[in-house]
Formats: C-alpha cells, sequence, structure tokens
C-alpha cells in the first residue's frame, strides 16, 4: 500500500514539474514573439502610474510590444540616449525635443503621445504654513529643479504670473542634483523645495516638512511628459509607433476609470520601497490636481503655453511650430 501511495505522489511531483516547465517555456515563447522597444525614463515616481499599469496590466503585451524601461535620469540624458540609438522611444519632458530641434539636429526628435499634463512636482516648506501664498518665498531659500528642465521653468512662470521675481525676491538653488534633493532637504538645506511624489509625501511623514503647494496647478496644462522618437524611426516604424500610443491610451483609461486603491494594486511592484498607503494617497494627490490627461493626444494650445514658460526662463528664443514637432498619426 505504501508503495503504491510514494509511486503516486511521485508521479504527481513529475506532473507538476512538467506542468510548470511547460508554463515557462510557453510563457518564453509568447515573450519571443513581442517586438522589444526600449525606452529611456526620465525618473522613476508615481507620477507615471499610467506607464506603470499600462505594463503590469498587459497593454503593451496585448499590442505585441515588450517595453524595457530604462532609468535616464534628465531629459538631455535621456535625448542622448535616443539620438544615440541607445534605446527607441524617450520618456521626458517635451522641452527636450525643442532643444533638439533648435540645435540643429537633422534627425529630430518628434513627440507622438504624452502621459501627464501637468508639472508633477509639489512645493514643501520646512515650517507649518497656515494660508500659503506664493508671496511667502520672498527672502527664503528654494531648492529648484535642473535649470533648463521643466520643474524648474514651471515654477519660475508661476512665481512671475503672481507678481514675484525668481532672481530678485528669493533664492533659488539649481544645483543640487535632481536625486539629491529630497536628502539635501532633509538634511537642513534650504526653507523651501519642490519634489516629486513620493518624496514629497515620505518628506511630511518623516515629519521634516509640509506641503503648501502643487506646481502644476499653478502652471497649468502643458505635454509635460511625453514619448518622443528620432524622426527616421518614426517613419520607419509607423505600427510600432501606434502600438505604442495605443497601450498607453489603455493605461490612462485605467487610471481614469479605478479608483486610488485599484491603481494602486496595479502599480505596487514598482514601487516596493513605497507603502501601499502612501502610494494610495500619492495617487489620490495627483488624481485632485488633473496631473493625468484623458487622452494621448495634446493640443496646440498646451504646446505653446509650454514654450510661453520656456521662454520666460530665457530658455527659448525661437518658437517651433506645432506641426514641426509633434506626430498626428498617418
Amino acid at each position: 500500500m505504501k508503495k503504491k501511495m510514494f509511486t503516486l505522489l511521485g508521479m504527481l511531483i513529475v506532473i507538476l514539474i512538467f506542468a510548470v516547465f511547460c508554463y515557462f517555456i510557453n510563457k518564453d515563447d509568447k515573450k519571443s514573439d513581442l517586438t522589444k522597444i526600449r525606452v529611456a525614463e526620465v525618473a522613476h515616481t508615481v507620477f507615471y502610474a499610467p506607464q506603470y499599469a499600462a505594463i503590469s496590466e498587459g497593454f503593451f503585451e496585448e499590442e505585441g510590444l515588450d517595453i524595457e524601461l530604462i532609468l535616464t535620469p534628465g531629459a538631455d540624458k535621456v535625448t542622448a540616449a535616443v539620438l544615440s540609438n541607445d534605446v527607441e522611444i524617450g520618456f521626458s519632458g517635451s522641452e527636450a525635443t525643442i532643444y533638439v530641434y533648435n540645435g540643429g539636429e537633422k534627425d529630430y526628435l518628434k513627440t507622438f503621445a504624452q502621459l501627464t499634463q501637468k508639472d508633477g512636482t509639489f512645493l514643501v516648506s520646512r515650517k507649518k504654513i497656515d494660508n500659503f501664498t506664493l508671496a511667502d518665498l520672498k527672502g527664503k531659500s528654494v531648492i529648484g529643479g535642473r535649470k533648463g528642465g521643466m520643474p524648474e521653468m514651471t515654477f519660475e512662470w508661476a512665481l512671475r504670473q503672481n507678481g514675484i521675481d525668481p532672481v530678485k525676491d528669493l533664492n533659488i538653488d539649481t544645483s543640487v542634483a535632481f536625486a539629491a534633493m529630497s536628502g539635501a532637504f532633509v538634511s537642513g538645506q534650504g526653507d523651501f523645495v519642490t519634489l516629486f511624489e513620493p518624496n514629497a509625501l515620505q518628506v511630511e511623514n518623516q515629519g521634516f516638512g509640509y506641503v503648501v503647494a502643487s506646481i502644476g496647478e499653478l502652471g497649468g496644462v502643458v505635454p509635460y511628459t511625453s514619448y518622443s522618437a528620432r524622426s527616421s524611426y518614426i517613419e520607419k516604424n509607423p505600427e510600432i509607433i501606434e502600438k505604442f500610443t495605443r497601450a498607453i491610451q489603455k493605461g490612462l483609461d485605467f487610471v481614469q476609470n479605478n479608483s486610488d486603491e485599484e491603481v494602486a494594486k496595479s502599480i505596487t511592484s514598482f514601487f516596493p520601497d513605497t507603502s501601499f498607503n502612501d502610494l494610495v494617497g500619492v495617487i489620490k494627490r495627483y488624481r485632485e490636481v488633473e496631473a493625468w490627461p484623458t487622452t494621448t493626444t495634446f493640443s496646440e494650445e498646451s504646446f505653446m503655453h509650454l514654450q510661453e514658460i520656456m521662454q520666460a526662463a530665457n530658455e527659448l528664443d525661437n518658437i517651433v511650430s506645432y506641426k514641426d514637432l509633434i506626430y498626428t498619426g498617418k
């Protein structure tokens, strides 16, 4: 009797091992049928929740694409990766494509889809301030973003719109590297800092600061972060661009049509060091300021507002037309 039981148990183990083996073989075969696309990602933040949802929910695979995200801090470095063919697609602030175009690059980058429509940074104060206004920044020190980058330019534009001179009325430190801004503030540098999430919420939870304003609300609607590729790549691979765009649209739809908790569940694997409750809180915060658009397509008006912000920061001499830099499909 015991011999039969051991024999039966052995057969079940063999069958189980075989089934697992077949599963992974089949999974690899399906993976091999997909087109591999490398994407240079300017930062890793919950701000990009629709993108992570598109990956985790299998929307790219539905379109026949296998996405490899490569963290490439800085829009300038993202464009360099695309221009050198290290990646097929760049994901960064839309201002990067304008810099490349005005720099005279023949095979310049074109934007084909937006993921966010407002600045994703929040202004964090070291001290609690009731009824905060931008006038409270006068005479203070702020750790800002990279000079010429969208976070810093949008912040400066918002200040000017409220009658505050970014140079004369306060001190904005643009020398701190993006990845070090939160740490610099926690260590005692600056009276304020502009941070993406989940860093802003983490600073709050640790008792080192208080979120007092959304730069996105102050800056208005722009194609803030978007996907771009070389003109030649888009011309040769319009089907891939269309498939990629459809997957991102599905990601936007998922975020728009699901609760904060459901979105958090979808993207939690991308943020293993962030608690589930913090994820939910950050998603709620971005939803409240309408950071995510309903569509990957953005208007000429928002593109011109982007360049208005750049001009105000003295980072743009020549306006670029919408039709020259925006790919809208066949």
